[in-house]
């Protein structure tokens, strides 16, 4: 994840907006939908689709735009799919929603791609200038532009669709709540500005959540919650937040909401941040944040699975695969050490890549035996892969085996020829 100083900016946008912006005028899962009278049963169902995962450009209003789409790798026609926008933050990019930034594929459309089992499309658009500032109303019939060309192609279920986003793409999905209420079933705000890209309308209902740092403006997050408090019909509450230093995050669900348009407010220990980790101050990890698994919850009224994590104890040594020290940044080498449950031995199997504190077991490229195996930030490549299979853990792109460098704790871990010795045996426990 990357915010690209985005606090300082977001800031400064805040207090220049009225000046440099033209606006147009222009779990929720088991309640009635919101109305959509102007949105035609999707064509596209029981036909075979032209479009693919990956980068489109469309022409809307009179400039070429692009987003990316992924569509499920099992794409059924006859199969009606919620329709997922996700909207990049000040100085993102739809690649970075897309690919999960520096998390990978666990983070990927903001970690919603990981939990939704095939169930979903999901778009990431890139906005002018990195940014969405809807001049005329124009990101706005962007959307309504997506929307047309996606359901003209695949099998969509109208009643379906979802926007949230983290920052000013936070702030793009409210402009989209305020202006297309019944084209969305529910928005998510992730530390969202406030209404910066504009809130034409914004007194029709639509499914709210919003997540906000408590050392980030909260004021701004706890107006937009009231708007949609007072516009979903749902009783007024002094909602509790978390204190400083507590390092979690109170989810509060609104009650007395109109049937299909509830409320939920998460305000957590922290600042401007998309992916903040309980128990942990100041901490940001996609792949570790709870910001998901609510979000996913809210969207769509499924509870996520609990992610399998595992240790990787040496036959040799009776220890465990460790981060060392507990470290979080790039090249922390690995060692072994007594068994325990702290995170930086409880590792995640995603594909062949294997993650741990928010990073991947890696060793740089085209190690030679003996080489030190570290973490890294995830990014899919052949160094970052091992098959776990057969008792031993195997480097996908040279083939050596991980490889304990004795038996006592902080024993250097490496890649090392393959030779079958209890030194290169591991279990998961």
């Amino acid at each position: 994840m990357q915010q690209n100083n985005v606090l300082r900016r977001v800031r400064w946008l805040v207090a220049a907006a009225a000046a440099t912006l033209v606006f147009s005028g222009a779990g929720v899962a088991g309640a009635e939908p919101p109305a959509a009278s102007s949105d035609p049963v999707a064509a596209a169902c029981g036909q075979a689709p032209t479009l693919r995962s990956g980068t489109h450009t469309i022409q809307s209003s009179g400039k070429s735009r692009q987003f990316i789409l992924s569509v499920p790798d099992n794409y059924d026609p006859n199969r009606r799919y919620r329709l997922v926008f996700g909207f990049h933050w000040w100085g993102g990019t739809a690649q970075q929603v897309a690919g999960g930034g520096s998390d990978g594929a666990v983070y990927a459309h903001y970690g919603l791609k990981a939990l939704s089992n095939n169930s979903a499309i999901f778009v990431a658009p890139q906005g002018l200038g990195n940014a969405w500032a809807n001049s005329g109303g124009e990101d706005v019939r962007f959307f309504d532009d997506m929307v047309s060309r996606i359901e003209g192609d695949l099998c969509v279920d109208p009643a379906q669709r979802f926007s949230l986003g983290f920052s000013y793409g936070g702030a793009m999905s409210i402009s989209l709540a305020c202006s297309r209420p019944t084209m969305l079933k529910a928005i998510a705000a992730i530390a969202s500005p406030g209404e910066i890209s504009g809130c034409s309308g914004g007194t029709a209902p639509v499914a709210y959540m919003g997540i906000h740092g408590i050392s980030d403006n909260i004021g701004s997050g706890r107006g937009q919650r009231d708007r949609w408090v007072r516009n979903n019909g749902c009783t007024a509450q002094n909602a509790p937040e978390p204190s400083r230093g507590s390092n979690t995050h109170i989810t509060t669900h609104y009650s007395g909401c109109r049937t299909g348009y509830p409320v939920a407010w998460a305000p957590f220990d922290g600042g401007h941040q998309q992916g903040p980790v309980d128990g942990c101050s100041g901490c940001e990890s996609g792949a570790r944040s709870w910001v998901k698994n609510e979000v996913w919850k809210f969207f769509t009224g499924d509870t996520p699975p609990t992610p399998t994590t595992f240790r990787l104890r040496g036959e040799s040594s009776g220890r465990c695969l460790d981060v060392n020290g507990a470290g979080t940044a790039n090249g922390t080498q690995m060692i072994t050490w007594d068994c325990h449950t702290n995170a930086n031995q409880q590792f995640g199997q995603n594909g062949q890549a294997l993650q741990v504190t928010g990073k991947c077991l890696d060793v740089p490229n085209n190690a030679a035996s003996g080489t030190r195996v570290q973490i890294w930030d995830c990014h899919g490549g052949a160094n970052q892969n091992w098959n776990v299979a057969g008792g031993t853990v195997t480097s996908v792109q040279t083939g050596l085996c991980l490889t304990s460098g004795g038996t006592a704790n902080g024993a250097a871990v490496t890649v090392a020829t393959c030779s079958g010795g209890a030194n290169q045996r591991w279990a998961k426990a």
